[in-house]
């Protein structure tokens, strides 16, 4: 399936990298990754830390998956907020999954400072617009819950939010510990790092096709017959990963994003900070390094590639239009729009670990908004489960749960 279409601004920014190694012969290793995304590259750069030998396997050119569409926004905020997720999943686990989320992101920065990866990490503060004035309620309840588990938060009222933020609304909760990259920059970087150290092996346009559990570990085909020996799989693929899990435990979303033609750094607003809104389902807005505008939202239930994509003009419009809401004096031009498919969760949250039964096949699959985020979650608790280390992580985000 085609992940994503129209013109992703990270692959018109960046050097596409350019590789093609498909595999040519049998092959063995300890951990297969399948998947090069930024959660491919985030897992193998976790277990080549740890001296594991891996590969990292994509059926495409590496990093042009959803990686390549991803606005990346990192957040400690999930999609579902912390005091309705409190009673689908107890208060105790939902406030570990958020300081989790908080943690992953200086987690990430110090992977990209260790390996000297420049991904335009910018460490910038997240605004939450009520949508209504009704929301404020929402919001109250979440800054209450917030606090009370010690999670950066500050509410903004209607004159503090004009004051700090030049935004005309109801209010806003804030908080400081937010950040944006280049998540395509990022993937690939992390892969060449390692593959400069000798400490991995890229296989690209080499797809799976059968899989099968032997003693000690798994059998893997490719499309040309190839087999494949190991110990463990990773399966870094998205909504991909959908074909490798027994029943299904995601739902499909269409989603649409633009980005403006740069614009005089004096006319940016406040902070540059991450934008989004507390309306289903909701828009968001972000910038980037060259001065550019990114939004993105216009979510709805995916039904197939050729639907999303006809979608694309009218959702182009009535982005514009909501960004003029929040923003009107900005000047805003389309450069570069595009359409893509993810998955999400009823509670918002990722699914790590193995399936029941399937000791050695893990999933790293960060559903939803937070997917990068999640990613560095699932690289930490795969590699901490296969060096034996206790990650009470493991349980929260589990098939379980």
């Amino acid at each position: 399936m085609d992940l994503h279409s129209g013109l992703p601004y990270w692959i018109i920014k960046n050097e596409l990298y350019n590789y093609f190694n498909s595999l040519k012969n049998n092959y063995q290793t300890e951990v297969v990754i399948i998947g090069s995304g930024i959660t491919g590259s985030l897992a193998a750069h976790e277990l080549c830390e740890a001296g594991i030998k891996c590969a990292v396997i994509d059926k495409r050119t590496i990093g042009t998956g959803s990686t390549a569409a991803s606005t990346a926004q990192l957040q400690y905020e999930i999609d579902v907020p912390l005091h309705k997720m409190a009673k689908m999943v107890g208060e105790e686990n939902a406030a570990k999954a958020y300081q989790a989320s908080l943690k992953s992101i200086k987690d990430i920065e110090k992977v990209l400072k260790k390996t000297k990866v420049d991904a335009d990490f910018k460490n910038v503060s997240s605004v939450w617009l009520a949508s209504y004035k009704k929301d404020l309620k929402l919001l109250e309840r979440e800054f209450e819950i917030r606090r009370k588990h010690n999670l950066p938060v500050e509410f903004l009222n209607e004159k503090q939010l004009l004051k700090k933020h030049n935004i005309i609304g109801f209010g806003a909760l804030k908080n400081n510990e937010a950040a944006q990259m280049d998540c395509y920059a990022a993937a690939t970087g992390l892969l060449k790092f390692h593959l400069s150290k000798n400490e991995l092996d890229l296989f690209s346009h080499t797809e799976i096709k059968k899989w099968k559990e032997i003693k000690n570990g798994y059998e893997l085909e490719t499309t040309d017959g190839k087999i494949i020996k190991c110990k463990y799989v990773v399966i870094a693929a998205g909504f991909e990963a959908g074909e490798f899990l027994p029943k299904k435990v995601m739902n499909l979303l269409s989603t649409y994003a633009l980005v403006s033609h740069p614009i005089d750094e004096k006319l940016i607003w406040p902070e540059r900070s991450l934008i989004w809104e507390t309306k289903e389902p909701y828009f968001y807005m972000r910038t980037t390094s060259d001065n550019r505008m990114m939004i993105g939202g216009e979510d709805e239930d995916f039904q197939n590639p050729v639907k999303r994509d006809d979608l694309l003009r009218e959702k182009i419009k009535k982005l514009e239009k909501q960004f003029k809401k929040i923003y009107p004096e900005i000047p805003f031009q389309v450069d570069m729009a595009w359409c893509g498919t993810f998955s999400s969760t009823e509670d918002g949250l990722p699914y790590i670990g193995t399936w029941p039964g399937k000791d050695r096949m893990f999933f790293a699959l960060g559903y939803g908004g937070n997917g990068i985020t999640f990613s560095m979650i699932a690289a930490q608790i795969i590699r901490n489960k296969l060096t034996g280390v206790e990650d009470e992580r493991a349980e929260i985000f589990g098939f379980d749960r």
